[in-house]
C-alpha cells in the first residue's frame, strides 16, 4: 500500500508543468469575474432564481473574456470564455420570451386565481380556455341590458368579472349576479348543441359591469375537443346554477314563511305579481281547501261526479268539518299567497314536508 502510494505522488511531481510560480497576482478583472460567478452560483430555483443564475454567469464570463485578450492573451481561454458568455445570454433571452409569453392580462390573472388555482386548472388549460373568449374584456354601463327578455337570442356564455347584474322577468326582480358568477348559466344549459332559444329573463346592468363572454359554437366546438375542459365547465355551471337556485329559495323562505323545494321546474308563480294579488283561482283554492271531504279518499274523481253528495248527519250540522289531509299536505302556492293565515297550516309544517309550486307555471 506505501509503495503505491509514492507512485502516485512521483507521478504527480513528475507531471507538474510549472517551472516558476508568478509573483505577481491578476488584475482586477480576473478577480471580479471569479467574484460574479460564485455569486451566479448561488442562485436560487424557479423562473427568477434562473434570471439571477444565468445572469451572473453572463457577466462573469464576459469578464472572463476580457482578462484572456487583455492580461492572460490566450486565445483559447478568449473562445471559451466567450461561447459560455453566449450560452448563458441565450438561456436568458428564452426565459424573457417564455415570461412574456405566460404573462396575463389583470382580469384574466385575477380570475385564474380567483376560480381555476384552487381547482388545481393548469395554466396551458386556462390559456385554451381564454383563448377561446378572444381575450377580450367586454363592459356594461349602468343601467345598459344584457339580455331582454323573449328577443335576445341564447348565443353565448358570459362570466362577471366586476360590477352587479339584476336579473328580473315581467318587471318583478328574481336575484342578482356578483363578480365571478356566470350571466347566462342556465339559458346555456337549457339548450342542446344543436337547439336555439331565447332568454326568458331581462338582464340590466346595476353598477359598471365588466365580463368576458365565449361565443356557444367556438365553445361548444372546444368542450367537444377537450374533455378535461368539458367536465370542467361542467362543474363550474353546475355550481352557478345550484347557487342561483337556493338564492330563490332563500327569497321564498323569507317572503312566506316556508322552505319551499327548489327542485321544481319553475317558481315564477310564486314570485310573480299573481302570487302578491290573491285571484279567482286562489279564492277558488281557498273554497277548495275550506270544504269538508265528502268521500273516501280512495274515490276516483270520475266517481265522485256520478255519486250524490250524502248529507251530514243532524248531530254534526252545526261542527265545523275536519280538514283534508290530501290536500293540506302539498298546499297552492295561490294559497299559500292569499290572505289565509299560515297558523292554518300547523300540520303542514310539524310534518316537515316542503310545500310544491304548482308545475302548470311558465318556464324560467
Amino acid at each position: 500500500m506505501s509503495t503505491n502510494s509514492s507512485r502516485v505522488g512521483q507521478l504527480l511531481l513528475q507531471a507538474s508543468a510549472c517551472i516558476s510560480w508568478k509573483q505577481d497576482v491578476e488584475g482586477a478583472v480576473y478577480h471580479l469575474a471569479n467574484c460574479l460567478l460564485l455569486l451566479g452560483f448561488m442562485g436560487g430555483s424557479g423562473v427568477y432564481g434562473c434570471f439571477y443564475f444565468f445572469g451572473f454567469l453572463s457577466a462573469g464570463y464576459l469578464c472572463c473574456v476580457l482578462w484572456g485578450w487583455f492580461s492572460a492573451c490566450g486565445l483559447d481561454i478568449v473562445l471559451w470564455s466567450f461561447l459560455l458568455a453566449v450560452v448563458c445570454l441565450l438561456q436568458l433571452a428564452h426565459l424573457v420570451y417564455r415570461l412574456r409569453e405566460d404573462t396575463l392580462a389583470e382580469e384574466f390573472d385575477l380570475l385564474y386565481k380567483t376560480l381555476c388555482l384552487p381547482l388545481q386548472v393548469p395554466l396551458q388549460t386556462y390559456k385554451e380556455i381564454v383563448h377561446c373568449c378572444e381575450e377580450q374584456v367586454l363592459t356594461l354601463a349602468t343601467e345598459q341590458t344584457y339580455a331582454v327578455e323573449g328577443e335576445t337570442p341564447i348565443n353565448r356564455l358570459s362570466l362577471l368579472l366586476s360590477g352587479r347584474v339584476r336579473v328580473s322577468q315581467d318587471g318583478q326582480f328574481l336575484h342578482y349576479i356578483f363578480p365571478y358568477q356566470f350571466m347566462d348559466s342556465p339559458e346555456w344549459e337549457s339548450l342542446q348543441p344543436s337547439e336555439e332559444g331565447v332568454f326568458q329573463v331581462t338582464l340590466t346592468a346595476e353598477t359598471s359591469c365588466s365580463y368576458i363572454s365565449w361565443p356557444r359554437k367556438s365553445l361548444h366546438l372546444l368542450l367537444t375537443k377537450e374533455r378535461y375542459i368539458s367536465c370542467l365547465f361542467s362543474a363550474l355551471l353546475g355550481y352557478d346554477i345550484s347557487e342561483k337556485l337556493y338564492t330563490l329559495n332563500d327569497k321564498l323562505f323569507a317572503k312566506f314563511g316556508l322552505r319551499f323545494d327548489i327542485r321544481l321546474p319553475s317558481l315564477y308563480h310564486v314570485l310573480g305579481p299573481t302570487a302578491a294579488d290573491p285571484g279567482p283561482e286562489s279564492e277558488k283554492g281557498d273554497e277548495e281547501v275550506c270544504e269538508p271531504a265528502a268521500s273516501p279518499p280512495q274515490a276516483t274523481p270520475t266517481s265522485l261526479q256520478q255519486t250524490p253528495p250524502c248529507s251530514p248527519p243532524p248531530a254534526a250540522t252545526n261542527l265545523p268539518a275536519p280538514p283534508s289531509w290530501a290536500r293540506l299536505s302539498r298546499p297552492d302556492s295561490g294559497i299559500l299567497a292569499s290572505r289565509i293565515p299560515l297558523q292554518s297550516y300547523s300540520p303542514v309544517i310539524s310534518r316537515g314536508q316542503a310545500p310544491l309550486a304548482p308545475t302548470h307555471t311558465p318556464e324560467l
